[in-house]
């Protein structure tokens, strides 16, 4: 979250941030200056009365022994009116500081100055492919396939839940978990300790990470106990280190975590939300670093290498996308969206986003590092999908079936038992 010094030193660079992602948000930012300026002035006052009243409170007793009760008991009507009003100015102290904190939390965070402008995904910029896209008269979608192999049931996934929730069987089933201990041995390799999180999570870390109160309405809530279903596993990985101050020679954490994730999210209709295209629970194994504030965008790029290294072992032809302000979430920096080639579907499938956040989520989470010369600064944090099941297994399927069988990359085999379904 940006905090109000920041803002008030910086307010022009802050709109003009800002309005990559299409907000003016010049209104805002001079409201929360505002109440920055009432928080301040009321805490002064505050404290100048706390004050006055202390040094009247230490003067009664010496007015008593001196024999002056008439003066003490105008200094004791005085301590009881000074703590009338400072209760008073307490209560609006709490006021102030809560509007404060209501506002900074809609606040986005700033673009990297490397982000451009834009509305919506079609303004994304390519950075880089891998991989070809070979002609085939195959191009079955998955859907498809999942039916003839008797791999996904969506209709049964239907009856027993609802839309969104499919059923994995058999080889469906297998190539699903195959996928995630292959995506988290890579993990390993690459240094990130695996964790097993929470799959749900209290109000406070939704808020650590800005899903809260940003996407509310797209996540699951339990409200008998008044827990969130966890929309990636981003969010309890990171709140690991929430009220935490890290050393700085521990850095960077680097920590990879699988998780089911749920979201209420609609989406659209017809192809873009057809069978694994987009649905309320899937699978994802996640990669989360703490890192110094120097070095946290050279860890972005590792990031989004490491996810690019699993796509090349997996054979699936991909491009890297850096997206523009107006398609940025909420609270990222910077983000890089990996995209793969959908053969039955003839279009790019989003797979993974890699993004820093750089202090944004730290400030929510109260998250430091303490320098080895005992100085304190915020920390950046970064994540990234390494990766998301559905869309990889839909390309899988579509790419490797060549009519006859659904052949399995030779990176997976190992991990399937088997090197085609038939």
């Amino acid at each position: 979250m940006l905090q109000p010094a920041f803002l008030r030193e910086n307010r022009q660079m802050a709109i003009d941030a800002l309005s990559k992602r299409g907000l003016d948000a010049a209104h805002d930012i001079d409201q929360i200056i505002s109440l920055d300026d009432r928080r301040k002035s009321t805490q002064f006052t505050l404290d100048q009365n706390l004050a006055e009243a202390k040094k009247i409170a230490s003067e009664i007793g010496m007015l008593m022994k001196n024999g002056e009760p008439d003066k003490a008991e105008s200094a004791k009507a005085k301590t009881t009116e000074l703590k009338k009003y400072n209760q008073e100015l307490e209560q609006e102290l709490r006021g102030i500081e809560s509007d404060l904190q209501k506002m900074l939390a809609t606040v986005p965070n700033m673009p990297h100055p490397s982000v451009v402008s834009g509305k919506s995904s079609e303004d994304n910029e390519i950075i880089r492919s891998w991989g070809e896209i070979a002609d085939s008269d195959q191009t079955t979608p998955h859907w498809d396939l999942t039916n003839q192999y008797s791999l996904i049931d969506f209709e049964l996934g239907v009856k027993i839940t609802g839309a969104g929730f499919p059923l994995y069987l058999g080889k469906g089933a297998k190539l699903q978990r195959a996928l995630i201990q292959f995506f988290l041995d890579q993990g390993e390799a690459a240094g990130y300790t695996e964790v097993i999180p929470p799959y749900l999570v209290n109000a406070d870390s939704g808020f650590g990470t800005g899903q809260l109160p940003d996407k509310d309405g797209q996540m699951y809530h339990a409200t008998a106990d008044d827990l969130y279903l966890i929309p990636t596993g981003e969010v309890p990985i990171t709140n690991i280190y929430r009220d935490r101050i890290i050393a700085e020679d521990v850095l960077p954490i680097k920590n990879i975590g699988y998780s089911p994730c749920f979201r209420r999210e609609a989406g659209s209709y017809g192809k873009d939300v057809r069978g694994l295209n987009r649905l309320h629970q899937f699978d994802k194994v996640e990669i989360v670093q703490i890192e110094h504030p120097d070095k946290s965008y050279a860890a972005l790029e590792q990031m989004v290498s490491h996810v690019e290294n699993l796509l090349q072992k997996l054979e699936l032809p991909y491009r890297v996308l850096r997206l523009c302000g107006g398609d940025m979430g909420f609270t990222a920096a910077l983000t890089y969206d990996l995209e793969v080639y959908s053969k039955g579907q003839g279009r790019w499938l989003e797979v993974s986003s890699v993004s820093n956040f750089e202090t944004y989520q730290a400030n929510r989470m109260k998250l430091r590092i303490k320098g080895t010369d005992g100085k304190k600064q915020i920390a950046h944090t970064l994540n990234g999908s390494a990766l998301a099941l559905p869309r990889i297994v839909a390309a899988l399927l579509e790419n490797n079936f060549d009519g006859q069988k659904i052949n399995i990359p030779d990176a997976l085999q190992a991990y399937t038992k088997f090197d085609s379904i038939s």
